[in-house]
């Protein structure tokens, strides 16, 4: 069966086997005279317009006002695009326009259907705002035709809502994420309604079902409010959708169980009555919400309003073709006639379903939408959906502390996440409104959790931290998180994202999807610069020995390095110290996708706070102390990346100090992943002097790296003499045992880089090569010797993480 069974158009749900009782839970309201005659007449000619010109922009090429029969000629070659989602996002447009005239509610509306951009677009020109940042888009005829000729064609406007696209905060290709990026964006703008559309696809995804419990996270006496639509129309592309075969009854059990008011609009007849009426009603709501909060005596556990819309898939379309259903079904999902063409009948069919909205009636000669279409838009620009300010030009740069006061002392010990936390409640406490922590549970355990000593968390639901205006979101979903991060940094604030190592990478293609929309902005000269998205790594399979293979996963470094050299940063800082600068500089850093990988264990401090900064400026340097007469003249270069594989080459360069005296050993530590590249790859890659006065010219390097060793042979790839340059890193080798033997397991102790420095370089020193073999197997039976030790005892030596010393 190719495609879902369609036995009658917009079929309804069978009935459930839940009590008529549970209908008592639905809101009912009074949907007469809630809009006048000239109100209900301009609402539904702006739906008719917008319904026309997105059709038109899926299908023609020319003859946009369909002044005479189209030909052959004037169809697109390539028909691209979603129709059966644009009739639903063009109602709700239009409504949210009517309530921001009545009302002046600040909004902003965030499409989950992304591929629906045609309904967007549509409406933007309508309302005059794709004109302002596109000048050729004028609202007439001419700007009209450049409008339907350009989308989803080559220099044109895609098929999917994007950067690209006035007043979306939200790249529209991936489902799932548009519910989480909406209560993000409201956070901390007290006056802020996000109108979010999540398609009944969509609804279907994991990270959406755990978003509903995001209003749990808004504390209204401080931020603004997400009204949700759920817009069933029954289909996905090819099949029924879940939401869709659900009755009104398992609708509202489901949202009245996540703490919803749940309001069902569906009265085909009368749409526009009965959805003004449900978004006054919400608008109402919230604003009750909101104002006893905000006089001292907020609703504990308030039920916040949620609209469930049933309308027809591709409503007022074409009813079939071929004997089969198009509107009400899965063919009209994506472009219902697509032998338009070069099919005479279809052709014939499109023409009539564009004639039958009356473009006459809507344009007049010069393609000027008519008074009663302009009076829906909004008269203040600055309050139209596609000119928020939020949406393009919000970034509030961070007053970041400076980070030396929380430096430690060179010589000492201590945690980077312990010192860090510290740097961050300054941070916390100097922008209580534009600074956010988003943690899926794991502040604690990852020792950062000084940020909860004041603010504390904002979980609206525990009595512990209702109300305090905590700027620490903790919810054990990363897909929430991070959706809610980008809402937050894509209308002007800046947050940050600690986490486990391992589970990162739930969040790898949401990430991609956020490094996209950043990518197009970029090149879109009207948007404004905006916070980066900023990530700490922690709890690494280094030092995840105690709970198991499952916790050992540094892979979404390599996520990073895929992006992007415009957007990707990746930061390795060996010590406290570094970690406080490199927190510092992130903060202040705009269009970045910022990762910094770190220990939460007490680690040594290597470096004093000004050497740090120094360090992190230069991105790498020889670390004197631990080379030879100061690195001078190596015969092999030994470079740590990574906490615990710094120290554990410091540990080798040591033990080669007294087993294999006559080697030359320079030691260089990387904190700036993206300085390794070939020069020009990157924005921080080294000049090929600078590369050679760390790595030398011709010396073999052994590169000691935190994530796969693929990754940096990746990023060293078109650098010269790479043959000299042997990398070890984390193999995919773990299980339950000591630190020190998941060095051994991956081949990243002291004893396999010393090893390895003796093999390389014993060619190049005569006085090594003489007694190389009896060096090595000596070096690798101490580490035969550390195994045994580990499996006979159940823990490491005392002494394994005694800081190196060198004579």
């Amino acid at each position: 069966m190719p495609g879902q069974l369609v036995f009658q158009p917009n079929p309804p749900p069978d009935s459930s086997q839940l009590p008529e009782s549970l209908l008592n839970f639905r809101i009912q309201l009074d949907t007469h005279h809630v809009l006048t005659k000239f109100e209900l007449s301009a609402i539904e000619q702006f739906r008719r317009a917008a319904n026309y010109v997105a059709a038109a922009m899926i299908f023609l090429n020319d003859n946009a006002l369909v002044e005479r029969t189209i030909t052959a000629e004037d169809v697109k070659p390539r028909l691209l695009g979603h129709w059966g989602t644009c009739p639903g996002l063009i109602l709700v447009y239009a409504h949210l326009n009517r309530l921001i005239g009545k009302t002046g509610v600040d909004a902003l509306y965030v499409v989950g259907p992304g591929h629906g951009a045609p309904a967007i677009l549509s409406c933007l020109w309508l309302e005059n705002s794709l004109h302002h940042f596109y000048p050729k888009y004028t609202r007439n005829c001419e700007g009209l035709s450049a409008l339907v000729k350009s989308f989803s064609a080559p220099g044109g406007f895609p098929s999917h809502v994007n950067a690209e696209t006035p007043g979306s905060i939200h790249e529209g290709g991936e489902l799932g994420y548009a519910l989480s990026v909406s209560f993000g964006a409201v956070m901390d703008k007290p006056d802020l309604v996000c109108v979010c559309v999540i398609g009944d696809g969509e609804a279907e995804t994991g990270p959406t079902a755990t978003a509903w419990h995001g209003y749990k996270y808004i504390d209204p006496a401080e931020s603004g409010a997400v009204l949700p639509i759920v817009h069933v129309n029954g289909f996905k592309i090819s099949e029924r959708t879940i939401y869709g075969t659900m009755d009104d009854k398992e609708l509202i059990a489901l949202f009245t169980g996540y703490g919803y008011q749940v309001r069902i609009v569906e009265n085909l007849d009368h749409i526009d009555e009965d959805l003004a009426a449900s978004m006054e009603w919400a608008l109402r709501e919230i604003k009750t919400i909101q104002i006893a909060a905000r006089t001292g005596k907020p609703i504990v556990k308030p039920r916040w309003p949620v609209l469930i819309m049933r309308t027809p898939k591709g409503w007022s379309g074409p009813k079939e073709l071929d004997g089969e259903y198009i509107e009400g079904s899965f063919k009209a999902h994506q472009v219902p006639l697509t032998g338009a063409k070069n099919d005479d009948i279809e052709r014939k069919i499109l023409q009539d379903w564009l004639r039958s909205y009356n473009p006459k009636e809507l344009f007049d000669g010069d393609g000027v939408p008519n008074d009663a279409i302009l009076s829906i838009v909004p008269k203040d620009e600055h309050k139209r959906l596609g000119m928020r300010a939020e949406a393009y030009r919000a970034y509030q740069p961070l007053d970041v502390p400076n980070w030396r006061p929380f430096s430690v002392k060179q010589g000492s010990s201590d945690s980077c996440m312990k010192i860090t936390g510290e740097f961050l409640h300054a941070v916390i406490e100097a922008n209580p409104k534009a600074f956010r922590i988003f943690s899926p549970d794991e502040l604690v355990s990852n020792k950062l959790d000084a940020v909860l000593r004041h603010s504390g968390r904002n979980f609206q639901w525990d009595v512990a931290s209702r109300a305090h205006g905590g700027r620490v979101i903790e919810i054990l979903s990363e897909h929430t998180c991070q959706g809610m991060l980008q809402g937050y940094t894509l209308t002007g604030r800046t947050g940050l994202f600690p986490s486990y190592e391992a589970f990162l990478g739930i969040i790898h293609t949401m990430m991609v999807q956020y490094a996209k929309f950043v990518k197009m902005a970029r090149e879109v000269q009207w948007r404004h610069p905006m916070g980066s998205l900023n990530y700490v790594e922690t709890s690494t399979w280094t030092r995840q020995e105690h709970n198991g293979f499952s916790h050992q996963n540094p892979s979404f470094i390599g996520a990073v390095l895929n992006l992007k050299p415009a957007s990707a940063r990746v930061y390795f800082p060996p010590d406290p110290n570094c970690f406080l600068s490199t927190m510092a500089h992130c903060l202040r850093a705009k269009n970045y996708v910022n990762l910094m990988v770190g220990s939460k264990q007490p680690t040594p401090v290597w470096l004093s706070p000004e050497e740090a900064d120094q360090h992190c400026v230069a991105g790498a340097s020889i670390w004197k102390f631990a080379s030879t007469d100061g690195g001078l003249t190596p015969d092999v270069v030994l470079v740590g990346i990574g906490v615990e594989m710094t120290f554990e080459v410091i540990a080798a360069a040591a033990l080669l100090r007294v087993r294999v005296p006559a080697l030359r050993v320079r030691v260089v530590n990387v904190t700036d992943l993206m300085i390794l590249g070939p020069t020009d790859s990157h924005p921080h890659a080294l000049s090929a002097a600078a590369f050679d006065s760390l790595f030398t010219k011709d010396r073999p390097v052994v590169f000691n790296y935190h994530g796969y060793p693929v990754e940096l042979k990746g990023l060293l790839f078109g650098r010269p003499s790479l043959d000299r340059m042997a990398i070890h890193g984390y193999m995919e080798e773990g299980t339950t045992t000591s630190p020190f033997m998941m060095m051994l397991l991956n081949e990243t102790s002291r004893y396999d880089i010393a090893a390895a420095a003796i093999r390389a370089a014993a060619h190049l020193n005569p006085r090594v090569e003489v007694d190389a073999h009896v060096a090595v197997s000596a070096i690798m039976h101490l580490a035969q010797k550390d195994r045994e030790y580990v499996l006979e005892h159940g823990a490491d030596r005392e002494d394994t993480f005694d800081v190196p010393t060198f004579e």
